[in-house]
């Protein structure tokens, strides 16, 4: 097993990888994107899109420092810089102010935050056109335990840039014409019940009690995996994710990566 450390949202993570794991599916799928930026001459933006949970977040940072540490032995591999579509969560105090209907009852936005209808959709496609296009921008961080987004958090360079998100792939009104914008699209799936899990010790780990983040799963992160799940579209590289974290090609994915 390969050990991996880093914060996610300002929570401490982590991580572990199967050799086999990196051996079979990272490194030629950062073998695949350099080609790819070879083959076009220009930035290539790669769009993850994966359920909450799934550790797409995680897998992404790794696939960075990954392909940092293979550019010593394979100097064709492209730096990538990450970037993630947490950053377009509307502000906390306008989740709080804004209602809608779910079960029946009228409730605050906050009470579902992370679902769809609390992100800021049209700022975040404007800005994954400017990284489309090549620009050097700014782009926003999500941080739980501020509960916010910090505006220009980060600055998107390079040739190779690989955005993350649950919703990037979903194939519903407005957000189905997102991936439009991506030169390579990787989706991960998992199991439910393996889901709910990771999501539990997730929230907990950002100091809510545990019976609390029970109830919040359930409540809210669950109607978002149910989504997931369900709505996003096959992409270029399928995945899953096991009960153990483990990654393996989905079965619409082999035939192009045997």
């Amino acid at each position: 097993m390969i050990q991996y450390n880093t914060i996610i949202n300002g929570i401490p993570v982590q991580a572990h990888y199967t050799e086999e794991s990196v051996e079979k599916i990272f490194l030629p799928l950062l073998r695949r994107l350099s080609a790819l930026e070879r083959e076009k001459g220009r930035r290539i933006l790669a769009m993850l899109a994966a359920p909450p949970g799934s550790g797409k977040s995680t897998l992404a940072g790794f696939l960075q420092v990954l392909a940092s540490q293979v550019r010593e032995r394979e100097p064709e591999i492209v730096p990538i810089t990450v970037i993630g579509m947490d950053g377009f969560h509307r502000y906390q105090d306008d989740l709080l102010a804004a209602r809608t209907i779910r079960d029946g009852k009228e409730i605050s936005l906050v009470q579902i935050k992370g679902a769809p209808i609390t992100f800021d959709l049209n700022r975040l496609r404007e800005r994954i056109s400017r990284v489309a296009r090549g620009e050097e921008c700014g782009w926003p961080e999500y941080n739980r335990l501020l509960h916010n987004p910090v505006e220009n958090a980060v600055v998107v360079r390079g040739n190779m840039v690989l955005l993350e998100g649950n919703y990037l792939l979903l194939d519903r009104e407005g957000w189905r014409d997102l991936s439009q914008y991506a030169d390579y699209t990787i989706r991960i799936t998992g199991k439910e019940e393996t889901l709910k899990k990771r999501l539990v010790e997730r929230k907990i780990s950002s100091g809510t009690e545990p019976g609390e983040a029970l109830r919040f799963v359930e409540y809210s992160d669950l109607a978002n995996v149910r989504e997931c799940l369900k709505y996003t579209k096959k992409a270029d590289l399928n995945l899953t994710v096991d009960e153990y974290g483990i990654y393996h090609y989905a079965a619409e994915g082999l035939a192009e990566n045997q």
